[in-house]
């Protein structure tokens, strides 16, 4: 039986607002029945604090540090906490609420889709598997979560390699498609991280950031090797494939296309209305 056929994007490394306006016009083209379900694989130039939809600057960023590393800065489309996209894979997924494969709830949807990420891990060699909260308090602590920090802990169906965070996504649906994107971190500069938050004081940042090690970690610092990232995009390319039996055709896009993009980029995520205030 002939699998199905999805399009694949590698746009490699954009800008922080052209990233999100390609999820943001794929979502939209997949809604309107123009481009079949897609995966697409991107980097960040500069590196770039993304922040989710939820989250208020003022409160828990500090911009200052954001400009001292000469960092880009952008509000996700997606709900979450802070990301730092540096040495990483970026991925993301469009697919429509109604597809046979997919199920009605957000976590659900979380599962079958990181299983594409899940069979990526293990073709690195590594024995990642998914994050299920079991206690009471950890399934609360997911609703109220104490960091501004991504990787500060897994959520439902994350995944973890022995038993540390490797890999952060967040989900939105709108015009009944889901947007699922989410960072694999090859390599991981903590101390540039944690400057890039606000803290009640100095001790508290020091406790969190220590906490921080023993709840996440990057590929690299777990691998027998080092992993580049052709590898990571080789390996993860062949774990969607498989993981959600589809098969992907490369697609590049159209100028009319990209100059489409531009435009969301400019209107919405160069705009401080968007990305400041909330």
């Amino acid at each position: 039986m002939s699998k199905e056929v999805w399009r694949f994007i590698d746009t490699g490394n954009g800008s922080p607002s052209f990233n999100m306006a390609l999820d943001e016009a794929l979502l939209q083209w997949h809604s309107e029945g123009k481009i079949p379900p897609v995966i697409r694989f991107y980097g960040w130039n500069p590196p770039t604090l993304s922040i989710g939809y939820f989250q208020k600057v003022e409160k828990e960023i500090d911009l200052n540090a954001v400009k001292k590393h000469n960092l880009g800065f952008v509000r996700r489309p997606t709900g979450g906490r802070g990301v730092l996209h540096e040495h990483e894979l970026t991925y993301s997924v469009i697919v429509s609420e109604d597809h046979p494969e997919m199920p009605k709830t957000v976590i659900e949807a979380y599962r079958v889709i990181s299983e594409g990420i899940l069979k990526g891990f293990h073709h690195l060699g590594l024995e990642a598997y998914f994050a299920v909260p079991k206690t009471a308090d950890e399934k609360e602590s997911l609703k109220k979560p104490r960091s501004s920090v991504c990787f500060d802990a897994p959520s439902w169906y994350e995944l973890v390699v022995e038993g540390r965070k490797v890999a952060g996504s967040a989900q939105t649906r709108q015009k009944g498609v889901i947007l699922q994107h989410g960072s694999i971190l090859l390599d991981l500069d903590e101390d540039k991280l944690f400057s890039l938050f606000k803290y009640p004081n100095e001790r508290v940042k020091e406790r969190m950031q220590k906490a921080f090690k023993d709840k996440a970690v990057a590929i690299n610092d777990i691998s027998s090797r080092k992993i580049t990232l052709e590898e990571a995009k080789e390996a993860f390319r062949k774990g969607f494939s498989e993981g959600l039996n589809i098969e992907l055709e490369p697609y590049e896009l159209t100028q009319k296309e990209l100059e489409y993009v531009q435009k969301i980029a400019k209107e919405r995520y160069e705009n401080d209305e968007w990305n400041f205030r909330r």
